[in-house]
């Protein structure tokens, strides 16, 4: 995709199709010049845009892992605990950050779907059931920052290059920008309880049901819907996952909940436990901290209390 244009409300819908929070604010609309580059991969979109104007803008990205790199002179990069070095890439799978620039900037960014991440993250380490979060919004360090650019610029590159049918070359892309992205930022698995050592690999529907889990925890749904999204009966799933994981499905699913909101609680988004709480399904207070506690160490309060709200 390419757009070039004077318009900032159709900058920012455009840019509302990759980050749906992304806001401008304060757009000097009299310098105002956007130039803009988009591309899919198949679990990623990789954008390139020059702005020119005085701009203020938020993103807070959901169900996704946004990585950006803005360049330009007097850009300065905050999220809602830290200011950030804007001669680096950052992450963000949740917390808010807050961009400024004063006469325009070059914006490069890799949008993820958390699944694509998650595949990588879990073909590595051998964790048929990783929960990935960004645990820093910073790059581990500067090699690896530099190292993130040129990839990109690859990444831009070469996809120039492709067409429509060049579908493995896009998907060996993908990777490539998954593995320069975990390489790069802390993005950690949430911790797990202990469970007994599995000793063969998860059936496919065991690890379909994992991922179907880990997508839409944050969602109303019961083990009965994640049986039939998998496209089996409810006392198969059951026998599947105490045969292949020593567990349950409902078990998986409660622990998918606490990762969602101690990923919230960590993230500094500003907001009560009980709210989080309710917002992951757990209605009793009492019986969420003493669940929370169980799985990682600490009380709700403590995350909190440790994040700087």
């Amino acid at each position: 995709m390419r757009l070039r244009t004077d318009d900032a409300t159709r900058v920012e819908s455009t840019w509302k199709q990759y980050v749906p929070s992304a806001v401008l604010h304060d757009v000097d609309r009299q310098r105002f010049f956007f130039d803009w580059h988009s591309a899919d991969l198949t679990g990623a979109s990789v954008v390139r845009y020059d702005l020119a104007a005085e701009v203020r803008s938020t993103v807070q990205p959901e169900n996704q892992f946004l990585v950006c790199r803005i360049e330009g002179p007097a850009v300065r990069i905050r999220s809602d605990r830290a200011d950030l070095d804007a001669s680096r890439p950052w992450i963000s799978d949740g917390a808010r950050v807050h961009s400024h620039w004063e006469r325009g900037a070059r914006v490069s960014a890799v949008v993820f779907e958390p699944t694509s991440l998650q595949r990588l993250a879990r073909t590595i380490s051998g964790d048929d059931t990783l929960s990935l979060h960004a645990s820093d919004l910073s790059p581990r360090s500067a090699s690896l920052a530099a190292a993130w650019d040129r990839m990109f610029t690859y990444l831009e590159r070469s996809l120039a290059e492709l067409d429509d049918h060049d579908e493995l070359l896009r998907a060996e892309l993908d990777r490539h920008a998954a593995a320069a992205t975990l390489a790069t930022f802390s993005i950690a698995g949430a911790p797990r309880r202990q469970r007994s050592a599995q000793t063969s690999p998860a059936p496919v529907t065991v690890r379909r049901a994992l991922e179907f889990i880990a997508e839409n925890a944050h969602r109303p749904i019961t083990v009965d819907d994640v049986a039939t999204a998998v496209h089996i009966s409810t006392r198969g799933l059951q026998y599947a996952f105490r045969r292949a994981l020593d567990t349950t499905p409902a078990e998986r699913l409660r622990q998918a909940r606490l990762d969602g909101a101690h990923r919230e609680l960590r993230s500094g988004a500003p907001s009560t436990v009980s709210a989080v709480a309710r917002r992951w399904g757990f209605s009793h207070p009492s019986r969420f901290a003493t669940a929370y506690r169980e799985s990682f160490g600490m009380l709700p309060s403590q995350t909190v209390a440790m994040h700087g709200r």
